[in-house]
């Protein structure tokens, strides 16, 4: 493979003559300061604030060749051997100090490229990050013998196997076509129900490679990414893509890394983790779903994919991607600010391709025939679906919690149960046997209420295992599947039976399923997030885009809920425009800037208190707290107007470095944007 089309920039002869020549450095007397840009500019694996600099060091000779931009190495800092990568190599230093050599290069395989790197501190400048953290993030950990392996690349790269745009009829053709022509438009797509979205991903990936420019599609989890890398093999060939997944294990997902660095394929497909992946001349970059929760990153400085993925589009002038059934208000934000435009089927094509959504006890005449139709769990006219549905394949059943009756009260006060132990919630996992805690496991063979002494208890929430229970003696010899927890399905085939699921865990039905009853719908709403109405309607939307054509789709819940009548009217843009005047009016993201500052009393209204001096009276600062977590941990929110995000993004950082440098104690936990608020 050529040099000049990996995004490493080094051919595999040239590593190796490289690894030797860092072998044979090792074992010789120091040697002279090399004459030809001798200066390396190094990015140090430090994650102190005060710290997030590059560091100048001396370049020995022997090491000169190893040594480029984004090779890892090893230097002396503040009495420690760190690690760290090459960001640039320079004539000079602007420091006025004696510099000190490079201790070693580790790998001369230019992990960190300059495109990553820039993004890297993009994106530690966005959620008041430091480098450090991003780069463990974008770079996976080192395998010395997978970097001794022989790469296994196509020589020349292979074009796609298919470059057929069926997936695509449905929606306007510019999208397809300025890729094609190597622009760089950017689009919110909102997929018609039952669209094969994993073969609309791929064929736009073609698309771009096509082209001559490399794609990386971004899919929420494991089965996702399985059925997107189904599709790529159709469409691209066996060795048309990469995938890229924390799921593979760290000796497999780095070979994928050396793989895609390399440019052994133009298309790179994966989940989170490969939200940074090197992917040479970056055409597309594309993510199904941005709403789900797993795009957001759990260590620091918790980035979320979908930003990563934009500033990556923004940065490197290439087109961008966020598709779904259901749209996040983020998205939305996109499409009003023109930085997106909207990519959707004319509705009489959505029309023709919904299910038939209704909300039980909505109508006179649901009423009539079933007084309690808004009350009952499920009421007559879902087991009238269901018994059609099962008539012409299966039917879908979505319960919003898992086990059996994961929550229980008192049966005559409604207090809830709790452990006598430990105060835990009391359960039941199956239907024999006491009820046991959810903490501590202890069985509640005595339990009796405080408040009222009655022994017995009763459900308050009633989990997908006893619904799956209950509903196979309702429908005596029918098939009935769970999936959900540790045993998710990825399909079912088209024949009858009832497939109880948790939301998120939805089998795909070969054919479609031929009806769905969305329970407990409440349930969803009510949980202690600003976030509920709109993860409610994103997993309502996702469930019920698995039904045929025209099949009917029961809600059981409120008829006047707004998020059940979005789903009734198959109007996701719609709700999501509703949440954007909701969030603004409230001050809340995407409409403003927030951050979550969670640590020790002290160090908090330590950092609040710079904040007030950092931020000017015209960025608009507030401050909402804090607030006792637990008996050490308090929790403030501070936001700005979005016009004024950086201005805050800037601020925290400074604070946060003017705490470190006085080595102040406590650690307060920076949280930009945080996914889940309430």
């Amino acid at each position: 493979m050529t040099s000049n089309v990996t995004p490493g920039g080094d051919s595999p002869e040239q590593l190796t003559l490289l690894r030797d020549t860092v072998r044979k450095s090792r074992t010789k007397e120091p040697a002279e300061i090399t004459a030809s840009s001798p200066v390396a500019r190094i990015a140090v694996d430090v994650s102190l604030p005060h710290l997030d600099r590059p560091f100048d060091y001396l370049v020995p000779d022997d090491m000169a060749a190893a040594a480029q931009p984004g090779a890892r190495v090893k230097v002396r800092f503040a009495g420690k051997d760190l690690d760290g990568f090459v960001l640039e190599r320079l004539d000079e230093s602007d420091h006025d100090g004696k510099l000190v050599r490079l201790r070693k290069v580790v790998s001369p395989e230019r992990v960190l490229t300059p495109e990553i790197a820039d993004l890297c501190r993009a994106v530690a400048d966005r959620y008041a990050g430091v480098l450090a953290d991003v780069t463990r993030l974008a770079v996976p950990p080192r395998h010395a013998k997978v970097e001794g392996e022989p790469l296994r690349c196509d020589q020349p790269a292979r074009p796609p196997v298919s470059t057929s745009r069926s997936e695509w009829t449905p929606y306007p053709p510019g999208f397809l076509d300025a890729i094609e022509r190597a622009e760089s438009p950017r689009a919110v797509w909102t997929a018609v129900p039952g669209a094969d979205w994993p073969l609309a991903f791929a064929q736009a990936a073609a698309v771009c490679a096509a082209s001559g420019r490399g794609a990386l599609l971004l899919a929420p989890d494991a089965r996702d990414l399985e059925r997107l890398a189904a599709a790529c093999t159709e469409v691209l060939g066996e060795s048309g893509f990469v995938t890229l997944s924390a799921d593979l294990g760290p000796t497999a997902r780095y070979r994928a890394f050396l793989s895609a660095l390399h440019g052994c394929a133009r298309v790179v497909i994966g989940t989170r983790a490969a939200a940074f992946a090197p992917v040479a001349d970056l055409g597309l970059v594309a993510m199904w779903d941005d709403g789900d929760e797993s795009y957001a990153e759990p260590r620091a400085p918790y980035p979320h994919a979908r930003e990563v993925l934009l500033l990556r589009a923004f940065r490197q002038q290439c087109a961008a991607l966020l598709g779904g059934f259901a749209r996040s208000t983020e998205a939305a934000a996109l499409i009003e600010s023109g930085f997106a435009h909207e990519l959707i089927a004319d509705r009489k094509v959505i029309r023709a391709a919904a299910p038939s959504v209704h909300i039980a006890g909505e109508s006179d005449h649901d009423l009539a025939r079933d007084p309690a139709a808004r009350a009952a769990r499920l009421p007559h006219r879902a087991f009238e679906i269901a018994r059609e549905g099962l008539r012409s394949g299966p039917v879908l059943v979505q319960v919003p919690r898992a086990g059996y009756l994961p929550s229980l009260v008192c049966q005559t006060c409604r207090a809830p149960s709790r452990c006598s132990t430990c105060g835990g919630t009391l359960r039941r996992t199956g239907g024999s046997g006491p009820a046991s805690c959810s903490v501590c496991g202890r069985p509640a063979v005595d339990h009796r209420c405080p408040e009222c002494g009655d022994t017995r208890m009763r459900a308050a929430i009633i989990g997908a295992r006893r619904t799956a229970e209950e509903l196979g003696r309702a429908f005596p010899g029918v098939v009935v599947r769970t999936s959900g927890g540790d045993n998710v399905l990825d399909s079912v085939p088209d024949a009858p039976a009832l497939v109880v699921t948790t939301p998120g865990a939805e089998p795909v039905a070969d054919g479609g399923y031929a009806a769905a009853l969305l329970l407990d719908t409440w349930l969803m709403l009510s949980r202690p997030d600003l976030r509920a109405a709109e993860e409610a309607v994103r997993r309502w939307f996702n469930a019920a885009a698995l039904v045929r054509p025209a099949a009917p789709v029961i809600l059981v819940g409120d008829p006047s809920a707004l998020p059940l009548q979005a789903l009734v009217r198959w109007s996701p843009e719609g709700y999501a425009l509703r949440e954007i005047e909701e969030r603004r009016t409230a001050r809340l993201a995407p409409a403003a800037k927030l951050a979550e500052l969670t640590g020790p009393s002290e160090s908090v209204n330590d950092l609040v208190t710079r904040l007030r001096d950092l931020v000017p009276p015209s960025a608009g600062l507030e401050v909402l707290g804090p607030v006792d977590i637990d008996d050490e941990t308090v929790r403030a929110v501070v936001r700005t107007p979005r016009a004024h995000g950086q201005t805050l993004v800037r601020a925290l950082k400074e604070s946060q470095s003017a705490r470190t440098t006085k080595k102040n104690p406590g650690t307060v936990r920076i949280q930009v944007d945080p996914p889940n608020f309430g």
